[in-house]
């Protein structure tokens, strides 16, 4: 999995590529979520227009991501949810904990109402 980081309004934008299967991108994904937090970046849309593939552990790494950033004040929405991983959040239950959007473009409009 690679993640690309984009500033965009008042928002960062992280674009997630390909599987999220945990391991090693678990622990790049946090520190990510982590300095951007430092930084003073609360606004934070996770793109994953481009994931493939979520296992548990993909899973666990979005819970994850999540609680760092709402334990540092911040806000974290999913944008563009492939039809695959969102029947996977509403297997899980878990869609009733992440925002989601249809587009990037959708949640980032969504930090300006608040």
């Amino acid at each position: 999995m690679k993640v690309k980081v984009t500033e965009r309004y008042e928002a960062v934008v992280l674009e997630l590529k390909g599987n999220m299967m945990g391991g090693p991108e678990a622990a790049e994904f946090s520190d990510t979520l982590k300095q951007l937090l430092a930084d003073g970046k609360k606004n934070i849309v996770v793109d994953l227009s481009d994931v493939k593939f979520m296992n548990s552990s993909g899973l666990g790494m979005m819970i994850s991501g999540l609680t760092t950033v709402k334990n540092g004040s911040g806000v974290m929405k999913l944008a563009a949810v492939t039809e695959k991983i969102h029947s996977l959040l509403m297997i899980t239950k878990l869609i009733s904990i992440f925002e989601t959007f249809d587009s990037v473009d959708e949640a980032l409009k969504s930090f300006a109402v608040q």
